[in-house]
């Protein structure tokens, strides 16, 4: 049986570079899609609205594949908080989480174009984070540049492991950006072998 081919609607390296880990070929699209949240909308359903609306995205242009989607949003005090996409706003949200507790909520959608079946999970992941200078957050966003690009500004798998005390989560790769052991499992629903 030939599977749908996999496409990764995201333009994200990191999620690349997580999914290469699978040695499955992958083409990468990036979707287009506003990243803004709804009024009143949980920082969980944000995340899953955004990473299906992304698959749905791909999937206009692309029948009969498997398309995965997924965002990431971080959760501190009431806030929701996106990727910086800027030094200054970084260090604001750096600055803003410095000792705080936040709630990663990281979703990942699996978009069969062909069946029109989709498999979600939303993975959570908390956080603690120490207390931070802002000469210790300048020095980090000097060091760590994708920093910006990373919900939260904390680039954990880089330097942004320094910023934190503590992580608590049933999926380690899910603060990454990609929730690999869900993802595993819907592959393998598909049809996939792994290994």
């Amino acid at each position: 049986m030939t599977l749908p081919a996999l496409i990764l609607a995201s333009s994200s390296r990191f999620r690349q570079m997580q999914l290469q880990q699978l040695n499955l070929p992958f083409t990468a699209c990036s979707p287009n899609t506003d990243e803004t949240p709804l009024v009143g909308e949980s920082a969980a359903a944000t995340a899953l609205r955004l990473a299906t609306k992304k698959a749905q995205a791909v999937a206009e242009n692309h029948p009969q594949h498997l398309i995965i989607g997924s965002d990431q949003v971080a959760f501190c005090q009431q806030t929701q908080l996106g990727k910086p996409m800027s030094v200054a706003k970084a260090h604001d949200i750096l600055r803003f989480t410095s000792g705080q507790h936040l709630d990663f909520y990281t979703a990942v959608v699996l978009l069969n174009t062909l069946t029109g079946r989709m498999q979600s999970h939303v993975d959570h992941t908390q956080v603690q984070m120490r207390e931070l200078s802002d000469a210790s957050i300048a020095r980090y966003l000097e060091r760590e540049p994708d920093a910006i690009y990373c919900a939260g500004g904390a680039k954990s798998e880089g330097l942004g492991q320094t910023l934190i005390a503590s992580i608590t989560s049933t999926d380690p790769n899910a603060l990454i950006g990609l929730p690999m052991l869900s993802l595993i499992g819907f592959l393998i629903n598909e049809g996939h072998s792994l290994p």
